[in-house]
């Protein structure tokens, strides 16, 4: 598959959602190539680091390392972020596999004040963390600035001391991703219905008066299927056990996660590799789907130094949780006292270890 294929194509890395492809060669015009894919990829400022002063880093980059990948839905610019999807992809010191786990938008904790928003703190579903940060005075909501207050919530939840890079994914550039590469081919692991969208992929109608929607709906039927960008961002985006997800947001988290995995292995297709046309529609695509910051090194940098990480070394990893009250009573998630130890895990450089002791952490992804 690799015969032929120039090294720049295959210095390949997976940031959980959308860092797949990127270059480094002796190509002639590998600068120019470099700078090409560099100058798509969106930059801001996630952590805080240039308002405090500090120094960036220039250090070659080495493990463990933890980069936060949020996924944003795109609305309108007066509107606050809603940051969907929340995943850390922990990479052990030995830079070539990483484990992946999300966190559950709805989960119950405490935000810390955040001067920047003029925020108190207080306790509130983790997505309200991006939201509550993003507040900016006379001005259009920030989701750089919401990245930063939800960094330091996760970390308070997690025990990560320190955030070594993280990404603001557009999910609507999903779309744009698949498309590049000509649809994504999936495992879809239970008859799904649309809530949103309709078989041609447009939008259902509201009902009058609100509560719901009008009108046939698209559905994903279980087995093997080819999905285009609509359908795969539709299908992600699914919930509601009235549509076929009977554990909500937790199999949305999965869904997610099997996605993930199944664009990384269409992006590293011969299909997709060995046409350069193609290739370059993909890695600009990706590019342009989100905002990156390395704590001062670029996602060049991080491509090379996580080159050994594949799709098939990515361990996807389900956190044990449950939920706060029910029906009208819910009020959002919890974890289960053994995510606890999965955290202190990583912390301690155990996670190997951690996991042949407990594989029911291991996520379902086919």
């Amino acid at each position: 598959m690799w015969r032929g294929v120039p090294r720049w194509a295959r210095v390949c890395t997976i940031f959980g959602v959308v860092l797949m492809v990127l270059s480094g060669s002796v190509l002639v015009g590998y600068h120019a190539l470099v700078a090409r894919y560099e100058g798509a990829v969106g930059k801001g400022d996630l952590f805080g680091d240039q308002a405090a002063g500090a120094t960036e880093k220039k250090s070659d980059i080495k493990g463990p390392l933890n980069i936060l990948l949020v996924g944003v839905d795109t609305r309108k610019p007066e509107d606050r972020p809603l940051s969907d999807s929340i995943m850390v992809l922990h990479v052990p010191a030995g830079l070539d596999r990483g484990y992946l786990f999300s966190l559950p938008r709805d989960l119950r904790v405490d935000i810390p004040a955040f001067a920047k928003a003029d925020y108190s703190g207080g306790t509130d579903r983790l997505n309200a963390a991006m939201s509550r940060g993003s507040v900016v005075p006379g001005r259009n909501p920030d989701p750089v600035q919401g990245f930063e207050l939800l960094a330091l919530t996760v970390q308070q939840v997690t025990g990560i001391k320190r955030f070594d890079a993280g990404a603001i994914i557009d999910f609507t550039g999903f779309r744009k991703i698949v498309d590049a590469m000509g649809g994504v081919d999936m495992y879809i692991e239970r008859d799904v219905k649309s809530e949103h969208r309709q078989p041609d992929g447009s939008m259902r109608q509201l009902k009058p008066g609100g509560g719901g929607y009008l009108g046939p709906q698209a559905e994903y039927k279980k087995g093997n299927a080819h999905l285009k960008g609509w359908q795969a961002l539709d299908y992600v985006r699914q919930r509601y056990p009235r549509n076929g997800v009977p554990d909500a947001d937790y199999g949305r988290q999965r869904h997610q996660q099997q996605f993930i995995k199944a664009m990384v292995s269409q992006a590293f297709s011969a299909d997709v590799v060995t046409n350069p046309v193609k290739l370059d529609r993909v890695l600009r695509a990706a590019g342009e789907s989100l905002i990156f910051n390395g704590r001062g090194n670029s996602v060049v940098d991080f491509a090379l130094a996580l080159k050994g990480i594949r799709a098939d070394s990515i361990e996807m990893i389900k956190l044990p949780g449950a939920n706060i009250g029910t029906g009208s009573a819910y009020k959002g998630e919890r974890l289960l006292p053994a995510a606890d130890d999965f955290f202190a895990a990583i912390g301690n450089e155990q996670i190997d270890a951690f996991m042949l002791e407990h594989p029911e952490f291991k996520q379902k992804t086919s």
